[in-house]
């Protein structure tokens, strides 16, 4: 930030980082301790001191009391370094960019931004403790959401509109696209310091509301542009009426749920930093908590609702659909308004689309095996198994993306403790902070999916008796997920980070629909392999 200062305006001490600009007679440039250029901003105001057009010695003092007299007379220029990391940097950017077109007010401000905190100094203990409750409160919510599709699946519309299977990996993943997402930006937010005022926190709420509603507007639609694909191109038949049922039932579950979910999120946050908890270890498993459950109720509920409105009237469909879209334009302009949600609002896009139609593909592979009447067993499980994987990687994915910002490494650098591609040792057995919360994060899956299990089996949910071969492929399939997940999050992170793309933006995506994927696949192949070997009893919990 550069500041005119005339003489009686003079403060008594100035940061390390001021420096004092004497006039000789070329344009000056500033930089920042952090390499960063800043430009000069001129006000219209007679009061204000302009220098004349020359050369500037950049000369540091500590304070003002060692200048000699003659330089008092002299006009002056202060540059304040604000130390600040990549991502706080590109805001106070766009602030000033916005403050120089506007000749509104004459006044300068002087605050700075908040130096940042040295990275969190946790211990294993420390990171298990804070993530097992967050991750079994989530797995429970998962498990919630697999006896909810163990039952819808039963129902007409899932049985006359089987495209709607379609769409529950993919809205599901929407926890991961937008929700998590949110949960991981507004931590690193809150972590370096950007939510300590009341401005700066509403700004940053409504705006990323805004943000993740129209994100999940047009995330619903491509959905169900992609199952209307996806169905059609097997079986060769397309009906208007279900592509239209499809359209608006996956627009209006994406826009509520996002929006209930946000809304969770944003309280969760702001509670844990009161508390002294560290947001990144809690907030994205509760974000999964009650994601899978609320997106799913809303999706049977809605798609029913509208099914039963074919027949009588063929207009509440189209209106639904277009009630959400028309409501896009809104949750545009308020987003933009916000300097953080601007940036993403335009380069967003790719990971969210992207990662929807991975998550597509994992649906259409959910389609063809529940469809299945042989298969009809794997629909509790595949909300659980999916769950877990996105949750945990989501946590060290948002825990990798906060380290980086709290070290201050400008983006498009690669960290210095990462390589192009690193290896599984590296992962999972190094001695910096990353790789033990991946050691904790992986321990976590075979006792959580074991509660989990136990869980199904007590509620007797599900079609497939829970014996010693089927856990043993289930728990494989679980462990060789979470394994993959956990690796390629400590390769994307860092990759992203060098590239100048900033993680909390684009890695949770991504891995979330890649966790649904490979989920869905893994345990599609468990059931095949069951039924080859002699496992078929199909009518547990009949």
């Amino acid at each position: 930030m550069v500041l005119w200062s005339k003489e009686q305006d003079k403060p008594s001490e100035m940061s390390t980082g001021a420096i004092e600009a004497k006039k000789e007679g070329a344009p000056p440039a500033y930089h920042h301790t952090n390499g960063s250029v800043h430009p000069i901003i001129l006000t219209d105001s007679p009061e204000e001191l302009r220098p004349e057009a020359g050369v500037y010695e950049l000369t540091e003092v500590t304070s003002f009391s060692e200048r000699t007299e003659a330089e008092d007379d002299r006009p002056e220029m202060v540059v304040i370094d604000c130390r600040a990391n990549a991502k706080g940097q590109r805001e106070e950017d766009a602030l000033l960019e916005n403050a120089s077109q506007s000749n509104e007010s004459d006044d300068v401000s002087t605050d700075q931004s908040p130096v940042p905190p040295a990275p969190l100094k946790e211990s294993s203990f420390s990171i298990g403790l804070q993530v097992v409750f967050p991750f079994l409160l989530a797995g429970f919510g998962t498990v919630a959401a697999g006896m909810v599709l163990d039952i819808v699946q039963h129902w007409t519309v899932f049985t006359e509109v089987t495209e709607v299977f379609i769409l529950v990996p993919a809205l599901l993943g929407l926890k991961g696209n937008l929700e998590m997402t949110l949960a991981s930006r507004l931590s690193t937010a809150a972590n370096i310091g950007h939510m300590d005022t009341a401005k700066d926190m509403w700004n940053m709420i409504m705006g990323n509301l805004a943000l993740i509603q129209v994100q999940a507007t047009v995330v619903g639609f491509l959905a169900s542009i992609a199952a209307v694909i996806f169905g059609w191109i097997p079986e060769g038949q397309f009906k208007l009426g279900h592509a239209v049922l499809l359209c608006a039932s996956s627009v209006s579950t994406a826009f509520i749920a996002s929006l209930l979910l946000g809304l969770i999120m944003i309280g969760v946050i702001i509670g844990s930093r009161k508390v002294g908890i560290n947001p990144d270890n809690v907030a994205t498993p509760i974000a999964a908590s009650l994601g899978d459950l609320i997106t799913l109720s809303l999706l049977a509920g809605i798609s029913t609702g509208l099914y039963k409105q074919l027949d009588h009237n063929n207009y509440a469909n189209p209106l639904v659909c277009a009630f959400f879209v028309a409501l896009t334009p809104v949750w545009v302009l308020i987003a933009r308004r916000i300097p953080s949600t601007r940036e993403v609002l335009y380069s967003g896009w790719e990971p969210v689309i992207i990662a929807m139609a991975i998550s597509s593909i994992g649906g259409l592979i959910l389609d063809k095996t529940v469809s299945n009447p042989n298969f009809a067993g794997m629909a509790v499980f595949t909300p659980v198994i999916n769950g877990v994987g996105g949750n945990l990687v989501a946590v060290q994915a948002s825990r990798i993306s906060t380290y980086l910002h709290l070290v201050a490494l400008p983006m498009g650098q690669p960290s210095p403790t990462s390589t192009k591609c690193p290896t599984p040792c590296t992962t999972f057995f190094s001695s910096n902070v990353n790789s033990r919360s991946a050691r904790v994060l992986f321990l976590l899956v075979a006792p959580g999916h074991l509660v989990f299990l136990y869980a199904i089996n007590s509620m007797q949910g599900g079609h497939t008796s829970l014996t010693s071969v089927f856990i043993a492929f289930y728990m494989t399939a679980a462990l060789l997920q979470v394994l993959i997940l956990l690796y390629l999050a400590d390769w994307m992170v860092n990759w992203m980070w060098g590239r100048g793309m900033d993680p909390d933006n684009f890695s949770i995506p991504y891995l979330t629909a890649l966790g649904d994927l490979l989920g869905t696949g893994f345990l599609a192949l468990c059931f095949h392999f069951l039924w080859l070997i002699g496992d078929r009893d199909t009518d547990v919990g009949d």
